[in-house]
């Protein structure tokens, strides 16, 4: 991850390697370099510069350097919470918890309730792994809230909304689940 003023100076680069494209046409208008050199010369500039400006580009991940496990804490035991995207390795299994609220309740308590009822009772836990913030979510039944019981990795963090994603070790694939406030 990288700060904006690493990026910026790589930006840099980009604007002088646009400078070094320039000067190798005007070599080739002054010295007249046969065409099969000059077309060498630019093809290796202009992969030059389309890698520099591929890096001025953010890190994709960059949300989670900046969030901590207090503000998560704070963030998911305030109000109540549904899944709105929920990506098992595969395949969309979203609509599984369609009019599930999820409350993070204290002592760690996580609860998964329709409007009539409770339908599974769990337990909920933020913490650091790999220098990546994680919430732990912890159902021991049924077998549809056990399946997004993991350590997820915090990818994004507003007040509204939590994105989080799960690398599995066992068969390489990757889960998404998307937490919004009600």
């Amino acid at each position: 991850m990288y700060n904006k003023y690493f990026i910026l100076n790589r930006c840099y680069l980009t604007f002088y390697n646009l400078l070094l494209a320039l000067n190798l046409f005007k070599v080739y208008n002054n010295h007249k370099l046969n065409q099969k050199i000059m077309k060498k010369l630019f093809f290796i500039a202009s992969a030059f510069m389309a890698l520099s400006l591929a890096s001025c580009k953010k890190d994709d991940n960059s949300s989670s350097s900046t969030t901590t496990t207090a503000q998560v804490n704070t963030t998911v035991s305030s109000g109540t919470w549904r899944i709105t995207y929920y990506w098992d390795t595969d395949h969309e299994e979203t609509s599984n918890y369609n009019g599930v609220n999820f409350t993070f309740g204290s002592g760690n308590v996580l609860t998964a309730a329709n409007t009539l009822l409770t339908l599974a009772t769990g337990t909920w836990a933020t913490g650091v792994d790999d220098s990546k913030v994680k919430l732990i979510l912890a159902f021991t039944t049924p077998a549809n809230y056990v399946e997004i019981s993991d350590d997820w990795e915090v990818i994004e963090r507003t007040d509204t909304r939590i994105k989080l994603r799960d690398v599995s070790g066992g068969n390489g694939g990757t889960d998404y689940l998307t937490f919004e406030k009600n």
